[in-house]
């Protein structure tokens, strides 16, 4: 039995024991789940009167969906991350952010302001659609390493949501991974009840890598109709060592970061939000070859206006630009191959690359509720667009090989209706069509498909003990258009070893059919009047077809369209399009919370494969590690102002990754909240100094391993009135 097919039992057993332990123990406490908080289908577990502190991350109220519901209420892998939660993992970097999230881990090599999304083994060219204040990052630069990076700081970020797999199509084109959108900080949830202003600083100093953190907000209410919130943070880390104690080059960065964001609300039904994000970001690669500085801004306006009941009339029109501008500056004469001829030439130190991107954004939909007979209605319409608009500049190629420019529109039209029957059945069906077209220097291309998804709920089981348990299955399908990237890419590989890129305008769009089984599991009062257990587990299988990736062509095979071009090394790279890419795996996502203690328990199994039209098959080279999170932490002193704990996290390899390993983790925590306006916080992260590779980091280019024992500490004051 391999290692994926150990883990799915074992995860699938663990999913199935933690049920059953839940039941019996309701049945055993009757009298407890009597005097407990029950949910009526579709009524958001936030609005529960449970204790605020054991109202778990599953009960928050998200609109990923767009239907607005608790991600234990959702029939789709859903995970939610904010609150105490987000303030305990006192992130640097969105790294930091998704530990222990099931299904999802991130890529920054050793550039840790740049993150790249995987969710269930897919990741780059917009497969995972990453959304800050409703704009796409579709930021993207190509070379050894992360490919599709976004920046935010985790400082300014409020909360994250995450849907895995595409059954978010209502989100846009291409997110055939899944979805996860940032919301920063905002004026109404930062100001307490009653204030009309507030401001606070934050100190955080971070023993790896000698890193610092200044962080500043401020919000002032000018009355009901009109908030604004301002937010800016500083960063400057320098090298970390890994747990070998050896020192990363490259590793350190200093980073600019700021928001604006302000809600009008013109009536009682509508509002209008319009916010700014900003980073300003610096740091070397390279081995120290060149400086890169980035630049990005993000312009948003979304407005929503509901009528009376909020029934027929739910309509979110969100507007946006996001502007990435990234200058590298060579530091020192780096040899190279001219990207027309493959000729030696010398870089000076100086030299200059650009990458500019342009996204521009519309998302319009409206959801209607209304009722035929006995069934209740959730009608979700609307249309969306992005364009991208890429130009990279240099010299002496290199930039304009890897990263070509050229123009990507998306469009689509979506329709999605949500029915229950009765508290006990819940269908969702809906379609979706696409449309893009690609226009680059040499070549263009376009295409469009019509895409459906439908989901079957019930919840069975009207006895107490069973009452909280709902069975889903879905069936969905997701478009990916090629990207200008993998259409456009030409020219000499720029250093190293000089063979050709070949452009490939006959790429066909990845098409993505899942098939996706779940459980969700809510029980309150199981052991006390104010606990909660919240249980999410799902099996998916996922195959894409037409998957994209490069591949190694031979100047030796007759056909192959690879030129002998240096007959020392005769070969091509290309992106091209595989027959398939099978992925399956399992997730799991538990809480317990009892108020004056918590637990967690969170697993992945992912696993992958491509398949050549030849029938040729192969690793899939983007497959994640095998992971199960465990936490416990523990509330004390008066009105739980003290919070302490500690996170344990095994990391298993993928089958047939040669070069990473098992690992596994330990990181402990504690926050004291000296009064109102003054709080600590410590967090030891990697505490017995793992020396440890991402899978995504550990390939035959390169190991780039991540940080050894880091400890934190941190301050934050605050003042309102």
């Amino acid at each position: 039995m391999g290692l994926f097919a150990r883990n799915k039992a074992a995860l699938l057993g663990g999913a199935a024991a933690l049920v059953l332990a839940g039941t019996l123990a309701a049945s055993a406490q009757q009298a407890a789940t009597a005097t407990g908080s029950g949910t009526q289908a579709g009524q958001p577990l936030n609005q529960t009167p449970v204790d605020a502190s054991s109202v778990t991350l599953l009960d928050r109220l998200v609109f990923i969906t767009r239907t607005g519901e608790a991600p234990i209420d959702t029939m789709a892998s859903v995970s939610h991350i904010g609150g105490e939660p987000l303030e305990r993992r006192m992130a640097t970097t969105p790294q930091d952010i998704f530990f222990g999230v099931p299904g999802v881990v991130t890529q920054t090599d050793s550039k840790r302001s740049l993150s790249t999304i995987n969710i269930r083994g897919l990741q780059d060219f917009g497969r995972v659609a990453v959304i800050v204040d409703g704009a796409r990052q579709n930021f993207q630069r190509s070379g050894h390493g992360t490919q599709s990076v976004f920046w935010i700081d985790p400082d300014l970020v409020q909360q994250v949501d995450i849907i895995r797999g595409p059954v978010s199509n209502t989100y846009g084109s291409g997110a055939i991974g899944g979805v996860v959108t940032f919301e920063t900080k905002d004026a109404e949830d930062f100001l307490k009840d009653g204030e009309t202003w507030a401001a606070s600083t934050t100190g955080r100093y971070e023993s790896n890598g000698n890193g610092w953190t200044t962080s500043t907000t401020g919000a002032y209410k000018f009355n009901e109709a009109f908030d604004v919130l301002g937010n800016i943070v500083y960063r400057d880390y320098g090298n970390y060592t890994d747990g070998g104690g050896k020192e990363v080059r490259g590793s350190g960065f200093d980073v600019l970061s700021g928001q604006l964001k302000s809600t009008i609300r013109p009536t009682d039904n509508s509002e209008l939000k319009l916010g700014w994000v900003g980073a300003d970001n610096e740091w070397t690669e390279g081995l120290d070859a060149y400086n890169s500085k980035l630049k990005q801004n993000t312009l948003t306006a979304r407005y929503n206006v509901t009528d009376e009941d909020n029934s027929w009339l739910d309509l979110h029109i969100n507007g946006s630009l996001n502007m990435a501008n990234l200058d590298q500056t060579f530091l020192k004469d780096t040899p190279q191959f001219d990207a027309s001829t493959g000729a030696p030439v010398i870089v000076p130190a100086g030299s200059t690359a650009a990458y500019d991107l342009k996204t521009h954004g519309l998302d319009i939909w409206n959801t209607s509720r209304f009722d035929t007979g006995a069934l209740y209605h959730e009608l979700t319409y609307g249309g969306d667009w992005v364009s991208d608009d890429v130009e990279t500049v240099s010299g002496n190629g290199g930039a304009n090989v890897y990263t070509p420019s050229g123009k990507r529109s998306l469009w689509g039209l979506h329709v999605q209706d949500k029915i229950s029957y009765d508290e006990w059945l819940e269908v969702i069906g809906g379609l979706r069509y696409d449309s893009y077209s690609l226009d680059g220097k040499s070549a263009e291309s376009s295409g469009d498909r019509v895409s459906p998804r439908i989901t079957v709920g019930v919840s069975p089981f009207s006895a107490d003990a069973f009452k909280g348990l709902q069975l889903y299955g879905t069936y969905a399908e997701g478009y990916r258009s090629p990207s200008i990237t993998e259409t456009l890419m030409s020219g000499i590989h720029p250093n190293g070893v000089a063979f050709p890129f070949l452009p490939n305008p006959n790429l066909k769009p990845e098409t993505s059919k899942t098939w996706e089984f779940g459980v969700n599991y809510k029980r309150d009062g199981l052991f006390y009047e104010d606990d909660s257990l919240r249980l999410k587990a799902a099996y998916f299988n996922n195959d894409v077809s037409d998957y994209i990736g490069s591949r190694t062509l031979s100047a030796h095979v007759p056909g192959s369209g690879c030129p002998m071009f240096n007959p020392m090394v005769p070969i091509c790279s290309q992106y091209q399009n595989f027959a398939n890419a099978k992925i399956d795996g399992v997730e799991l996502e538990a809480m317990y919370d009892a108020g004056h203690f918590f637990t967690g328990l969170s697993a992945s199994v992912t696993d992958g494969y491509t398949v050549t039209y030849a029938g040729v098959r192969a690793g899939l080279v983007s497959n994640p590690s095998s992971q199960v999170t465990a936490s416990l932490g523990f509330r004390m002193l008066e009105n739980k102002a003290l919070t302490f704990g500690g996170e344990v996290q095994y990391n298993g390899a993928p089958d047939g990754a040669r070069y990473a390993e098992d690992y596994t983790l330990v990181n402990v925590f504690a926050n004291y909240q000296v009064n109102d306006n003054f709080r600590l916080d410590f967090r030891a992260d990697n505490l017995f100094d793992v020396k440890y590779a991402n899978p995504l980091n550990a390939t035959t280019t390169s190991i780039v391993y991540e940080p050894g024992l880091t400890l934190k500490f941190g301050a934050t004051m605050r003042f309102g009135g």
